[in-house]
């Protein structure tokens, strides 16, 4: 099915200057960075503030503002501004009495001020008057003046080497040094009126972060991030988060990264985090005696680390700790900080983000499955024979076992239509239907599985599975995730267990680690005996193992024998541990590589490569040409197929494919397939022109494979690939890329006249590479060419 009417997109310019009025793309569509870069720009000249490290610097409007810290001599108090259109510095103007020199300070901007809070203050040169303060100063950056704030009441515990954010009007403070023990306490003061501003200490809840200093937080989709630090014995590499709605801390788990996936960065302390879209950015720090200059970056949707990749032309700044990150627009600048030797920087390093829209493939699957629309079987579980309905695409694609089983259901139910149909006389119109079907139709799909109307839901039934386990299993095949567990919920733990066993008779390896690492991460003091007879009681033999561990642990053994819990423990368990306790076996090391199975991403691809040809349930026709497809997969994808299926499905199960008026080359719409079924953007720069309005034209559910579209065709046009891309940019009507195309041929004419395809180009391409040619010859080479005539 395809639309008469040609559909702009939002996020797209047109040139309209044409007299036929045809509507003609441009390349200007969007503020998509296409790489990771370092850029060094101008440092700080001694004459105008000094080298520094323990500062802190705030993003104002178009510049950078660094205050105080020490230059390995002295606490500094100074001002400095650094625009960063012009690239310069200088001092910043300030009026009134500014803060007494100090470092280790927290700095923050609301509305058009700048807030300093605490920090390190005294003489270092001579070891005197050396304290941690707790005043309050702001500074306005209209008109310079320097103010302190003075608040009556309670006030919080002087302190450095703390964390600060502004949200919901207020400033947060956390955590800090105060001189002789590290803090983990929370202040929180409003901004908006001076004269009624008092501190007020908030009551934490949850897992909160052990204490800590020289940590940095962030404020991303509305909670505040904080990340490693010192924390004495304690010192980890945890990223914790708190809900500024119900001062709610939680540990954010990392057991949900499999064996190959990027871990989480070293633990560290005077490192940077800041926030950009989705993302925490970490950078540089002190990790156990090195001083790393990766950039890791976590995403706050997908709860996964990877290391930042930086374009080969970056420049790339040492590693360093205590230095200080601002963010303005879509760039992180990074200023000073203690380098190799104990050297301070003066340094300014800009990182430009590559903010690509986020894959929305597993949320869009996940989608599928909390909607349970379009679905197609219907699993009938255990002896209650409870009902779970799935979409037989998703599930044949992810699991082999349940792949079996619904295979067998199919072929039972066409057994019984068949019994049912020959004992019914047959109608003129199914027996043209027979013979149709004998001559052989248009349709690529196997006998018996090709697109009807609605049909009934197929009947799978598993009596090995419960439904709730079972549905965690779901939720894993469509999302590849599954619910962490809880914080001292049992319940959680052992529902986990049942999905594990699950796991393994599905032969779901990727779904086995992941269980194991749920469970193992989640067995404390508290429950260690419920999950080692249930372990027991399910004969999870790897998971009872990890129980009886922890339980004869030196500092655990005494506390678990105490409970109540172990009173009531079965005699075997409890003769088990006590041997364990008395003579520990052997600890085994297995060398052999853990199979963590396979990946949503994979999988998918699989299936759209063929491993999902018996289960098509809808044509593609391009240009008369059909392409067997799944119908569940196209509506969690995109809109525009979603609406169709729910509201008018074409009867003969087939759908035109076009975008808008133009209908894709064949190597474009499987580019577009790929991206459909498993989220891939490599593509040929061809493909690219043709997909580029099919982001909008689709309802895909965000403008990714557009922004993808605009790098490859800004990166590779090539001499070898100029004919093809001139050709589908000719067919898109994509004028300024044709032009670009002409522009490329003109000054590569005599590599370009050597390649095959420009014989098979068509007259009237051929007429523009003349006229541009022409147009590009000057008046001295024609007249050369006249004398050789």
């Amino acid at each position: 099915m395809s639309c008469k009417s040609t559909k702009v997109a939002p996020s797209v310019d047109f040139d309209h200057s044409c007299s036929d009025s045809v509507e003609y793309l441009t390349l200007n569509f969007g503020p998509f960075e296409t790489v990771h870069r370092w850029r060094r720009l101008p440092q700080c000249d001694e004459f105008v503030g000094a080298r520094r490290s323990k500062h802190t610097v705030v993003a104002y409007r178009d510049a950078i503002y660094v205050f105080g810290g020490d230059n390995g001599k002295n606490m500094l108090n100074d001002l400095l501004r650094f625009d960063v259109k012009d690239c310069s510095w200088c001092r910043a103007f300030t009026t009134g009495t500014p803060p007494a020199p100090r470092y280790h300070h927290s700095a923050v901007v609301y509305g058009s001020s700048m807030f300093v809070f605490g920090g390190y203050t005294g003489d270092i040169y001579s070891n005197s008057n050396l304290k941690n303060k707790n005043d309050l100063f702001e500074y306005k950056f209209a008109t310079g003046q320097w103010t302190e704030w003075k608040v009556e009441g309670s006030l919080p515990v002087a302190r450095s080497a703390h964390g600060a954010t502004v949200y919901s009007d207020k400033l947060w403070i956390f955590a800090g040094y105060d001189g002789n023990a590290r803090l983990n306490d929370m202040w929180t003061i409003s901004l908006q009126d001076r004269e009624h501003a008092c501190w007020e200490e908030i009551d934490q809840s949850g897992e909160i972060p052990p204490s800590c200093c020289n940590f940095p937080v962030a404020v991303c989709r509305d909670k505040m991030f904080v990340f490693s630090g010192q924390s004495g014995a304690k010192i980890t590499n945890n990223l914790f988060q708190f809900e500024f709605n119900g001062h709610m801390w939680t540990r954010i788990p990392t057991e949900h990264l499999l064996r190959g996936s990027p871990p989480p960065p070293q633990r560290r302390y005077g490192h940077t985090m800041v926030a950009f879209d989705r993302h925490l950015y970490v950078f540089g720090g002190a990790a156990d005696n090195t001083l790393p200059n990766e950039l890791h970056c976590y995403d706050v949707d997908s709860q996964t680390w990877e290391v930042i990749q930086p374009s080969l032309d970056s420049e790339m700044p040492s590693g360093r700790l205590f230095h200080a990150a601002a963010v303005i627009q879509d760039a992180m600048y990074i200023f000073g900080g203690t380098v190799d030797n104990n050297v301070r920087s003066g340094e300014m390093y800009r990182f430009q983000f590559s903010c690509y829209p986020k894959c929305t493939l597993h949320e869009d699957y996940g989608k599928l499955w909390e909607n349970r629309q379009f679905c197609d079987v219907k699993f009938i579980l255990g002896e209650r024979e409870e009902r779970v309905l799935g979409h037989i695409a998703i599930v044949t694609a992810r699991c082999q076992w349940l792949r079996k089983k619904i295979l067998q259901a199919r072929d039972r139910q066409r057994q019984v239509r068949a019994n049912e149909e020959t004992s019914l006389p047959k109608t003129k119109q199914e027996s043209n239907e027979e013979s149709e079907g004998a001559a052989g139709g248009p349709r690529d799909i196997p006998s018996g599985n090709r697109p009807s109307g609605t049909q009934p839901l197929l009947e799978v039934f598993i009596r090995e599975a419960e439904a709730q386990p079972f549905e965690v299993l779901m939720q894993f095949l469509y999302t590849d995730k599954i619910q962490y567990p809880r914080r001292g919920h049992v319940q959680d733990v052992l529902l986990i267990m049942d999905v594990y066993k699950l796991a393994l008779r599905f032969k779901l390896s990727r779904l086995e680690q992941l269980c194991v690492q749920y469970i193992e991460a989640s067995v404390d003091l508290q429950n260690v005996l419920s999950v080692c007879e249930n372990a027991n009681k399910l004969q999870l033999d790897q998971l009872k193992e990890h129980c009886l561990n922890f339980v004869v642990k030196e500092s655990h053994f005494n506390q678990v024998i105490m409970t109540k819990e172990f009173e009531h423990l079965s005699t075997p368990l409890i003769v088990e541990i006590v041997r364990r306790k008395q003579q520990p076996p052997p600890r085994l090391y297995s060398d052999q590589p853990v199979d963590i199975g396979t990946s949503l991403v994979q999988d998918m691809k699989a299936y759209l490569e063929g491993g999902g040809l018996e289960f098509c349930d809808i044509i593609l026709l391009l240009d008369g040409h059909p392409r067997p497809a799944h119908k569940a997969i196209l509506a969690a994808r995109s809109s525009y197929f979603e609406a169709m299926f729910r509201s008018f499905m074409p009867e003969d199960g087939q759908v035109n494919i076009s975008i808008g008026e133009m209908v894709p080359s064949k190597q474009a719409f499987e580019s577009m397939l790929r991206y459909i079924y498993y989220g891939d953007v490599n593509m040929p720069p061809e493909d690219s022109l043709y997909l580029f309005a099919a982001p909008y034209y689709y309802g895909f559910s965000n403008n990714r494979l557009q922004a993808y579209c605009k790098q490859n065709l800004e990166m590779n046009v090539t001499v070898e690939n100029v004919l093809q891309i001139l050709e589908a940019a000719d067919k898109t009507q994509a004028l300024d890329m044709k032009k670009h195309c002409l522009h490329i041929i003109v000054h590569q004419f005599i590599k370009v006249s050597k390649l095959p395809n420009l014989r098979s180009l068509s007259q009237l391409l051929l007429l523009d590479i003349i006229e541009s040619l022409a147009t590009h010859i000057s008046d001295k080479q024609c007249a050369e060419m006249g004398s050789d005539i």
